[in-house]
């Protein structure tokens, strides 16, 4: 660094280089280690030269991409983790090093637009820092948004300033029925012991939570003890409430996350591991449509997922969890998530849907005795996102009127529900069907073949067409004749299935 430039552009490098403070000599330059100039918060190195860069020209330079997007292909990278990190930590360093003008003209402006863009949980960095550099004017929408938000005051506690939670709690006082998710009025008795169990866990002693649980109606999972564990604790105690076997390892908390939700969100492998052999599904997902590997690639920044790693030092951790939830999610395809099949599908729900909705579709109009029973075992039928049918390219069903009273929450919710019985469908057909879903596999992978070339196009569209719909048909029957001999060693019918693929059923398509 130019410290002569410094000097003159920072009054707080003027002092640290007057004082001499806190440097040691090193090949006759004075060195200085940045977490003993920071009072609070973290700087990071990209951000420091951004800085310093900003404080020799005049001009801030755009963001790093490395450091300042995630590794989800899917992300704008507008308002993830890492974009959000990188702002934050432009904003202590133009604080602690008082260059103050980059501070309302700029930095404070970029964090303000990410007051409705960000989760929820990602504005928790910028709560912070808007308590340490003293900026009520950007923490105030910020303390509002969470104020009417569903955060617990658990998490609310543990993650904020007093201070801070303090502002939030006045808040929700004052405006008990506004906002999305107002805390609900609870027991003060069970609150308390609900509390207690979560400082024990905070004092590693499972003994005293074993104690605690014996003493009152609260169980672990009243108490998310699981979650809690998974978010604040070592996790050797973790481990420990796994193993008293008295928590729903995949039970989700009032934010509809599941326990393996909250360890991708702390990115410890050995908490994901502990997890996962207990049972925990990397495919379930959030409400807004996340896997676990979806949460930990939108915290990961590139330059830590692609660093490479040398023999005899650690990996990056980052990289070891998403590593670790994409292989369980590779092994075991049947947990719910089937859009992790060999298929190129985008983690946007509205496609995930899209694709149950025409594989279901197609299963109903190539197997349908076989269809109709995974429907019946996974219970679908009975429900109203399965009863009347799949509209999608593959069937012809009307698509449902448009609701213009329900909001994007309800949407998103009813969105959810229909995905949750497709999806439970098509797991009961790859378990009860496995030569069918196959057959279905390979076609959904595939581009379908266009019927409409039997007839039309050039000779050689349709030779090419006549050959895949022959190669599909004959897989076809392949695998209804596999499937069917096995129900016959079983004592049970695929008759249905039988006469349609015979007859061609309500689809009859031209003799080739």
């Amino acid at each position: 660094v130019h410290r002569c430039i410094l000097a003159v552009r920072s009054k707080f490098f003027n002092e640290v280089f007057k004082e001499g403070s806190g440097s040691s000599e090193k090949d006759g330059k004075p060195s200085y280690n940045m977490s003993e100039l920071l009072p609070y918060g973290k700087i990071g190195l990209e951000a420091f030269q951004v800085f310093l860069s900003y404080l020799y020209t005049g001009k801030l330079k755009p963001s790093p991409m490395e450091v300042s997007t995630c590794v989800d292909n899917v992300c704008a990278h507008d308002a993830c983790r890492p974009a959000i990190s990188f702002a934050v930590e432009l904003m202590y360093a133009s604080s602690i090093f008082q260059i103050l003008e980059l501070v309302p003209l700029y930095l404070q402006r970029r964090l303000l637009n990410f007051v409705e863009k960000a989760l929820l949980e990602d504005i928790i960095p910028i709560l912070v820092v808007a308590f340490h550099c003293q900026c009520s004017q950007l923490g105030s929408p910020f303390v509002d948004r969470v104020a009417r938000s569903d955060l617990d005051s658990i998490c609310i506690e543990k993650e904020l300033p007093y201070e801070v939670t303090e502002s939030i709690r006045l808040l929700r006082r004052k405006s008990p029925s506004d906002g999305e998710g107002s805390e609900a009025v609870v027991d003060p008795l069970r609150e308390k012991r609900i509390r207690r169990i979560h400082k024990a866990l905070d004092s590693d002693d499972v003994e005293l939570v074993k104690l605690l649980l014996t003493e009152s109606d609260i169980t672990l999972d009243d108490a998310t003890a699981l979650h809690y564990a998974a978010a604040y604790c070592d996790p050797k105690v973790v481990s420990e409430v796994l193993g008293l076997r008295l928590a729903d390892v995949n039970l989700r908390n009032s934010r509809g996350y599941t326990v393996l939700h909250i360890a991708a969100m702390r990115k410890e492998p050995s908490v994901i591991m502990a997890l996962l052999a207990k049972g925990a599904s990397a495919s379930t997902l959030t409400l807004d449509g996340q896997s676990a590997v979806n949460i930990c690639r939108r915290l990961t920044r590139p330059k830590d997922y692609h660093a490479k790693t040398e023999q005899g030092k650690e990996t990056n951790k980052d990289r070891i969890c998403i590593d670790i939830l994409e292989r369980e999610m590779r092994r075991n395809p049947m947990a719910g998530d089937v859009s992790v099949a060999s298929h190129a599908l985008s983690d946007d729900l509205h496609m995930r849907l899209l694709y149950l909705e025409n594989r279901v579709a197609l299963a109903r109009l190539l197997f349908p005795s076989e269809a109709k029973l995974a429907i019946d075992i996974a219970h679908a039928e009975t429900t109203s996102e399965l009863a009347t049918g799949f509209p999608s390219k593959c069937s012809n069903g009307n698509l449902r009127q448009v609701d213009l009273n329900e909001t994007p929450i309800m949407q998103k919710q009813r969105l959810l529900a229909r995905m949750q019985a497709l999806m439970k469908t098509v797991e009961m057909g790859r378990r009860y069907f496995p030569h069918c879903s196959e057959v279905l596999d390979k076609f959904m992978e595939d581009d379908p073949p266009d019927l409409s070339y039997l007839e039309t196009g050039t000779p050689e569209e349709q030779r090419i067409e006549r050959s895949r719909f022959r190669e599909l048909k004959e897989d076809v029957q392949r695998a209804f004749k596999k499937d069917k001999a096995e129900f016959n060693r079983n004592g049970l019918s695929s008759s249905s299935s039988s006469s349609s693929l015979r007859d061609g059923g309500p689809y009859k398509y031209r003799k080739l």
